[in-house]
């Protein structure tokens, strides 16, 4: 054992050791075969996590956090919340976030309508899943490729599309156009939630929408008991940075423990504008934000699952644009999974996917690739953003088909392969011959169709590109999505008695949102 240490001592030191005695060969086949569930990707000590750790939860217990919902903070103060020096600001024991942490579930369902779509997370095989982008006010049209706001029409479009989109796990709703501006949420939601057999995420717009938007999801799952026990929704609650929670999102917390419905905690800070500039400082903040979410949940929804969702951006100082794709942001958003996930134990999801250009070109291919890479291999639970573009303003379809192939390849990428004698051919490389080849190998037959083959990026040689009239990725992905446009509905989707009440819904929210918003301004509200 010494000279195998003093060996190991002169590698690093770039030394031979010709004295050392080899490892046996089942030895080292024994470590071969040490278990790894999925490859990993550190730029954090287990000291480093400790220090965000108790930063974290220092920066909420001593410095404190703003709730200006009035249940929410009377809630939080009568268990042990003080004062701090805002008014509306409260420091939160350090011993509810402990509390909070140890009791929030490590463990989630997203269901679909039909069993064949739910979703538990951690994945057993340690994986990930995607979804698309939300918040999006444009769209690039699939056929003409060009730019428009985001209509009701187009909700159905990326509904079609996503449906058929093995990667994407779930789907978002866009902010669309076309509908009253104050419930255009409600609208938008009740389109998606009636085209796909797949679980949704809902974005709300307004505290007063959100008990709208959680009737349309119950309506969906055929009834509040059936939500609860199935939950066919989930939701997006924010922090307002730095270190504020405005009333919606403690509203949202409420009513998720009511219905039922998962929390995705989402902490959106950029650097250099409601964060630290540096990336450490962006990752503190958004620890801080969803462990203080992390909290407010277990006090005012207990039980509920809260999926820790930071979302990270970076002002660029020259012109003071937000952006998702720099480097500074991938990094951000690599080291606080790693944080939420090894310093807290929670569920993770972030931007899987995105770029900061507006359009589907070489660019955005690259910044999505790295993003979905590094984030990948730190860990995340749920890759976000597919088919969002210009920093998550805008939506295309073709991008969505192209993301969802990128993704295919990153879950390929991160099995760990079985690492055994029939893994490595052995009985056939020891007898291998001089000149010999394995093309015609029993084992290459059998394990031939076992590539990842793509369906939208080429394999073609000069010949054909020019032949094909230089067809590009870009080209087959749009005719994918052309496709999949042209499909019928899947199975399971609400009947006719279920989409008339979803529109009693919208129309009940129209009214009494649209009349109490004219009722307080004094204008007419469209």
């Amino acid at each position: 054992m010494e000279q195998l240490t003093t060996t190991r001592k002169n590698r690093r030191r770039g030394r031979a050791s010709p004295e050392a005695p080899a490892i046996p060969a089942a030895d080292a086949f024994t470590l071969a075969r040490t278990p790894c569930a999925r490859p990993g990707f550190d730029f954090l000590s287990d000291g480093d996590v400790a220090v965000f750790r108790a930063r974290a939860i220092e920066l909420i217990a001593d410095h404190g956090i703003v709730v200006t919902h009035p249940e929410a903070f009377k809630t939080l103060k009568a268990l042990g919340g003080r004062d701090g020096r805002d008014p509306g600001r409260l420091l939160l024991p350090r011993e509810l976030v402990e509390e909070a942490l140890a009791e929030t579930p490590k463990s989630v369902a997203l269901c679909g309508k039909l069993p064949t779509r739910d979703i538990s997370l951690p994945r057993a095989d340690g994986g990930f899943i995607m979804r698309t982008g939300t918040g999006a006010h444009g769209f690039v049209d699939p056929e003409t490729s060009e730019y428009r706001k985001v209509t009701v029409d187009d909700v159905a479009t990326i509904a079609s599309v996503a449906n058929h989109l093995d990667e994407v796990g779930f789907i978002a709703h866009p902010f669309v156009h076309g509908v009253p501006v104050l419930t255009s949420d409600i609208h938008s939601l009740a389109a998606l939630i009636a085209r796909t057999d797949k679980h949704v995420w809902i974005q709300p717009y307004n505290k007063e929408n959100v008990e709208y938007l959680f009737r349309l999801a119950a309506i969906a799952a055929g009834g509040e008991a059936e939500l609860r026990a199935r939950p066919l929704a989930s939701c997006i609650t924010c922090s307002f940075s730095p270190l504020e929670f405005k009333v919606m999102d403690a509203e949202v917390i409420i009513q998720a423990g009511r219905f039922g419905i998962p929390l995705h905690a989402c902490s959106l800070p950029s650097a250099g504008g409601t964060a630290p500039l540096t990336v450490p400082g962006l990752v503190l903040m958004a620890a801080a934000e969803i462990i203080a979410m992390v909290t407010m949940a277990h006090v005012l929804a207990p039980g509920t699952p809260v999926i820790a969702t930071p979302l990270m951006f970076t002002l660029d100082m020259r012109t003071g644009s937000a952006l998702q794709a720099c480097v500074e942001s991938r990094q951000a958003a690599t080291m606080a999974i790693q944080v939420m996930k090894r310093g807290f134990g929670l569920i993770t999801h972030t931007y899987g996917s995105g770029s900061d250009t507006p359009d589907v070109d070489v660019q955005s291919t690259s910044e999505r690739a790295l993003l979905g890479h590094d984030v990948a291999l730190a860990g995340a639970d749920i890759l976000g953003g597919v088919g969002q573009l210009e920093c998550a303003t805008v939506f295309s379809p073709v991008q969505a088909v192209l993301d969802n192939e990128l993704g295919a390849m990153m879950r390929r990428f991160v099995q760990v392969p079985k690492i055994d004698d029939e893994s490595l051919n052995w009985n056939e490389i020891v007898g291998i011959r001089a000149g010999g080849h394995f093309l015609d190998s029993l084992h290459t037959l059998k394990y031939c169709r076992s590539q990842f083959v793509p369906s939208a990026f080429l394999r073609q040689d000069r010949d054909g590109y020019e032949a094909c009239g230089r067809r590009t990725a870009f080209d087959q992905a749009r005719d994918i999505c052309l496709e999949l446009m042209a499909m019928p509905p899947p199975r399971g989707l609400p009947d006719e008695t279920a989409i008339a009440e979803m529109a009693d819904v919208v129309a009940l929210a129209d009214k009494h949102i649209l009349e109490a918003a004219e009722a307080n301004t004094g204008a007419n509200v469209v």
